[in-house]
């Protein structure tokens, strides 16, 4: 998904919850913020480079391929942007471990990843719950991708249709051209350059199908290389919508107003008043829904919401004593995304899948105990042999 989705409409999600405007600010911000947490940004703040939840486009022109390189990019996509579903999964034909092992990171909705990923917010303040926000809204964005490099996962092919809301379908013609704007009138989208390496940094994601998972409006259908080329068709107005519903719940949840975070439940009823109108904003046939969904949520609270600004915490913390950062807007931040990438990395590993790397337990040891996270630090700095 993209900013008008992680920060406005999170926006409008937390709102509804129940949370002030305050709060909801708090809570859309941390969201947002997932997409920009990279280490260039940490550097910058001289924080702990293991609190990484994104790479940049020039991050990943220089990130290795080796299995180490594999794990520190496998830690951060499948963690916060490509949760995933089952990590047991029954891989019904047969292939080899390293197929399973990628196989078992395909994201997908309602997981059990996600309950854990929801519980560990719970009482953590708000960047914890922005941040399980951000990866609840990805796993309908992104689902039936992997965040981990791989052709056998990630690989569509020619057969890519975009579906009309009357029905009529026309076929998609891809370009390569990072800097190109996608052209919806003429059907004309940007993704990844084919490469037939396994682990080329061009098949992580779903960056084969572009950006066409992180637009609300869209309709498609088309092959993933995993799923033995069989067609899967893409709603994203139902799904964007299921992803709304679901934050309102999960937040309701977080706030204390609801007990329990069980999968497949949304809070229908809260939305429905409002229901023409979200799904007019989702449906518009539009590169970005920012304007939209702030409109929308300033009717809402009655309040203005500024736009996302990356800088605006980073004073706060650069100016605190090394004692007090923790206690910042964004060393809360920081906890609670090591937190995350620990869990998950955590889980992964011990289904007996080591595409995540070795993993210590965060809540148990405490940030002592990462040591692949230090360890990693430390590597992409020069030392331990680099």
């Amino acid at each position: 998904m993209q900013e008008d989705f992680h920060y406005y409409a999170t926006y409008c999600a937390a709102y509804l919850a129940g949370f002030n405007h305050k709060e909801s600010m708090d809570i859309c911000y941390s969201a947002q913020l997932v997409d920009l947490c990279s280490r260039t940004f940490l550097s910058k703040l001289r924080a702990p480079l293991s609190a990484a939840t994104t790479q940049l486009q020039l991050e990943m022109m220089d990130a290795r391929t080796d299995p180490i390189g594999l794990q520190d990019i496998t830690r951060i996509w499948a963690s916060f942007h490509f949760l995933p579903y089952d990590l047991y999964a029954d891989v019904k034909k047969k292939a080899g471990k390293q197929y399973k092992n990628k196989y078992r990171l395909i994201c997908n909705t309602n997981g059990d990843l996600l309950v854990d990923t929801v519980a560990l917010a719970k009482d953590k303040g708000a960047q914890a719950a922005g941040i399980a926000m951000h990866i609840l809204a990805d796993t309908w964005a992104h689902r039936y991708f992997a965040g981990t490099p791989s052709l056998v996962i990630n690989n569509t092919n020619y057969y890519f249709y975009e579906i009309m809301p009357d029905g009529t379908e026309f076929p998609v013609a891809f370009g390569h051209n990072p800097s190109a704007k996608d052209d919806l009138e003429n059907h004309k989208y940007t993704n990844s350059l084919y490469q037939s390496t396994e682990n080329t940094i061009m098949n992580l994601g779903h960056g084969r199908a572009g950006h066409l998972p992180d637009y609300s409006f869209i309709r498609y259908r088309y092959l993933p290389a995993w799923g033995d080329y069989k067609e899967i068709i893409k709603d994203n107005p139902s799904d964007f919508y299921h992803a709304f519903c679901q934050m309102i719940y999960a937040l309701r949840y977080l706030n204390g107003d609801v007990s329990e975070f069980e999968k497949d439940t949304y809070a229908w009823d809260i939305a429905e008043p409002y229901k023409d109108e979200i799904m007019a904003i989702i449906e518009k046939r539009q590169l970005n829904a920012c304007d939209d969904w702030k409109s929308f949520g300033e009717k809402l609270s009655g309040e203005e919401i500024p736009p996302f600004e990356l800088s605006k915490y980073e004073s706060e913390y650069t100016s605190a004593e090394k004692t007090e950062k923790n206690e910042t807007f964004l060393g809360k931040f920081i906890l609670a995304a090591m937190a995350q990438k620990s869990m998950v990395t955590n889980k992964i590993f011990k289904s007996g899948n080591s595409l995540a790397g070795f993993s210590i337990d965060f809540a148990e040891k405490g940030f002592a105990g990462i040591k692949d996270y230090k360890l990693l630090a430390e590597y992409l700095k020069g030392g331990l042999g680099a």
